[in-house]
């Protein structure tokens, strides 16, 4: 194994509401640039993702 980290979990599966992979949650740009991003740029994303299962695609709920 390289040791470089990534999200990937083998669902290869495109929601195409929220337009994010159902294994790990990355979009397609992030995951056809994935293999040219520093680690620092991978960690980063990587530590986004459990947001967006939480709400991929909610929209910000104004008060009022």
């Amino acid at each position: 194994m390289s040791g470089a980290s990534s999200p990937c979990v083998q669902i290869c599966v495109i929601d195409p509401v929220s337009r994010l992979c159902e294994g790990c949650l990355r979009t397609l740009q992030e995951i056809a640039d994935w293999s040219r991003l520093s680690e620092a740029e991978r960690l980063a994303i990587m530590t986004e993702l459990p947001l967006r299962k939480i709400a991929p695609n909610e929209p910000s709920q104004a008060a009022g």
